[in-house]
């Protein structure tokens, strides 16, 4: 099949918009699956995991292949809730179009703007399908207005609905000047009803409007009150679309079986194929500066990205990769650039949710499974062996939640280890670290919900009975003022001794990361023992010196020191290293960060007084109040972490159940002196107690 006709899609919008519904029926409707799977009754074919079935939610982002009118369509459904934003992230990262889905009542939630702007920082072409309009409160002209006012999105209704709520009879195709009316199954194709017409004409003149600025030909006739030929504008429109000047506005109801198709023939009307998408970049191994472009051609060297890790119990684990040059083939040995080690290709699977089909290669653009592989993880370029580039990665947010777990026998000890290294890899927004003092394993992630279910993972996947504790607020520890430190380090020990001396200045470096520079001059310490004075502070920065948490923003330099030609060696250093840089570090007035969130709560007028004094109490900040729909208002603010378990209890009884609100990390902050003296003196007795 030829590249341009191969789409590769997300799907993606807020918890509840009903992505995996509308997965479903695009499935049936494209006769990849006989019946129709339903979320409600824990049936989908999409949310195919334990967890997912019994919260009626999409977990993991899943990829499934789908024919369409002589298309082949790649479809990763991902997750709305904003726990796992990763899996939408880095299923962006792969995908060349999306469709963002709205709720017809719900409209733009605050999720669905965090999507969008994922969507933007990937320059990602999209359409918009308002799915529920059978549902009561449906009101597809508020959704467009939503889209304008909120996203920016330059919404263009392409079909307007029928009726509304129980009255929903089907779309308007406002280029085809038809009306499409779906009943069960079935869908007819008929002129537009005598009530709708005046609509369907002022619809018209805006889209041949708004294409008219983006297309010269559609300009002319517009200029000239001549009316525009369908073929015309639909490929005015696919062109404003990928370059992203228009979101083209589709509506539907998913549930009930209507617009499914016309969603299907928009995705592949609108939305691009790889050859529209174009050469993909990365740079060069050796010189970082210079780059390879890579065309999405099997004659071009082989690029491709892994972006998800899923272990499956029946082949082990299978690795996700999206192609972007040149032709893959089982047997072959290719290049993990990120890793800077060979891997050999087992086994290539094309997968259909819970089904896989086993192939011999795979070429450009293609999305598929790789049995078998050793060290590629999320995030990873593999690449052909003589032409190595990197391509850019995916970004992962800080985990800001940390969960002790511990076996409950020492028999569990072994699986729990296994069960850990197996989800981390799966997922990188989840870590597992152990503290040296207490020997406690903890687990952190994005939220509650997120450690929540890898629990859940943890019993029933893996079978091991694990003991919980309470969730904690992941905290960093940084510095706030500048501090040098000496030290001589030497240890006699039977045989060979122990020698190592150096000087360390240590400042702040908000927001850069971590920097490590050697000022050392006329070899005062030999140039094999530099690295080693960097691994030392490295380690160091992981263990966190405070409170056991991980160091973060610090310039470290090393300035002067010295060596013994026989008694110093790599290890020697390393610990020098280590214990000048914690004595720098308690000198450099050092403080506790605090992971601040954003949110957003959506509530009725009623509560908003009640909600924001609320807010107050925890810390927290209001930025901006808007109203989003009658009655209601959206309170956009910012709020310590440590301030909101519980929150959901909280905010349900305050207003009668009728507000719901959103969270995720934004920055860190330091924490207020007194916070900081109450969470160190809580850490203090905890470790005196396991003691």
């Amino acid at each position: 099949m030829s590249l341009q006709k191969l789409r590769n899609i997300g799907i993606a919008a807020h918890i509840d918009a009903g992505k995996t519904t509308v997965t479903e029926r695009v499935l049936y409707f494209s006769g990849t699956t006989r019946k129709l799977g339903e979320v409600h009754d824990g049936q989908a074919t999409m949310d195919f995991m334990k967890q997912e079935q019994e919260r009626g939610i999409t977990i993991a982002s899943a990829a499934i292949s789908c024919y369409w009118d002589g298309y082949n369509i790649n479809i990763i459904d991902t997750p709305g809730h904003v726990d796992f934003t990763v899996e939408v992230e880095r299923s962006l990262r792969v995908i060349d179009g999306l469709v963002a889905l709205f709720c017809a009542v719900g409209g733009v939630e605050p999720q669905s703007e965090t999507v969008w702007n994922q969507a933007d920082r990937y320059h990602v072409p999209r359409i918009a399908f308002i799915n529920k309009m059978d549902r009561v409160g449906a009101d597809f002209y508020e959704v467009v207005a939503q889209m304008e006012k909120y996203l920016d999105a330059n919404p263009v209704p392409f079909h307007l609905p029928m009726g509304a709520e129980d009255d929903f009879l089907g779309t308007i195709d406002v280029i085809a000047r038809k009306a499409v009316i779906f009943r069960e199954f079935e869908r007819s194709v008929e002129d537009v009803p005598e009530e709708y017409k005046e609509k369907c004409e002022e619809a018209r003149q805006f889209l041949v409007e708004k294409l008219a600025d983006y297309d010269e030909d559609v300009m002319e006739l517009f200029l000239e009150e001549k009316d525009v030929p369908e073929d015309m504008l639909k490929r005015a429109a696919r062109d404003a679309t990928l370059k992203l000047l228009i979101t083209p506005v589709l509506c539907g109801a998913a549930y009930k079986n209507k617009g499914v198709q016309l969603l299907l023939d928009s995705v592949v009307d609108y939305l691009p194929s790889p050859v529209d998408v174009g050469a993909i970049f990365g740079t060069d191994i050796e010189s970082p500066e210079k780059t390879h472009a890579r065309h999405p051609s099997a004659s071009d060297p082989f690029a491709a990205l892994a972006f998800k890790l899923i272990h499956d119990p029946y082949v082990g684990q299978q690795t996700f990769i999206r192609i972007y040059s040149g032709k893959l083939e089982s047997g072959m040995q290719v290049y993990n650039a990120t890793k800077e080690k060979t891997e050999r290709i087992g086994r290539i699977m094309k997968i259909k949710a819970k089904e896989r089909e086993e192939i011999e290669s795979a070429g450009p653009g293609e999305i598929v499974a790789l049995i078998g592989m050793k060290v590629t993880k999320t995030g990873d370029t593999l690449c052909d062996m003589k032409n190595q580039l990197l391509l850019e990665s995916i970004y992962v947010p800080p985990a800001v939640i940390d969960l002790q777990v511990s076996p409950t026998s020492k028999k569990e000890e072994e699986k729990l280890g296994i069960a850990l290294r197996k989800l981390s890899m799966e997922d990188p927004s989840f870590t597992v670290r152990v503290d040296e003092e207490t020997d406690e394993t903890i687990i952190a992630g994005m939220g509650e919900l997120h450690l929540e279910i890898i629990v859940d993972r943890i019993k029933h996947e893996f079978g091991v009975d694990v003991e919980v504790g309470e969730p904690s607020v992941s905290y960093r520890e940084a510095i706030t003022a500048e501090a040098v430190n000496e030290l001589k380090y030497s240890k006699q020990t039977g045989g060979k001794g122990q020698y190592a001396h150096c000087e360390l200045r240590i400042e702040p470096n908000p927001g850069k990361g971590f920097e490590f520079t050697d000022h050392i001059k006329g070899g005062a310490i030999p140039a094999e023992f530099i690295p080693s004075v960097e691994k030392g502070v490295k380690a160091t920065l992981e263990e966190g010196i405070l409170a056991g948490f991980p160091i973060v923003d610090v310039k470290v330099v090393l300035l002067d020191g010295s060596f013994h030609a026989v008694d110093s060696s790599d290890m020697a250093f390393r610990t020098c290293a280590s214990i000048c840089f914690k004595e720098a570090f308690m000198k450099a007035a050092p403080v506790l960060l605090e992971p601040l969130m954003k949110i957003e709560i959506n509530t009725p007028d009623d509560y908003i007084g009640d909600v924001i004094g609320d807010l107050n109490r925890r810390r927290g900040r209001v930025e901006s109040m808007r109203r989003f729909r009658k009655g209601a208002q959206k309170v956009n603010g910012f709020v310590p972490l440590m301030e909101m378990f519980g929150y959901a209890t909280q905010l349900r009884s305050m207003t009668s159940g009728r507000a719901n609100y959103s969270m995720e990390f934004s920055r860190y902050t330091p924490l207020p002196k007194d916070a900081q003296t109450r969470v160190l003196e809580k850490i203090k007795e905890k470790k005196r107690q396991s003691a």
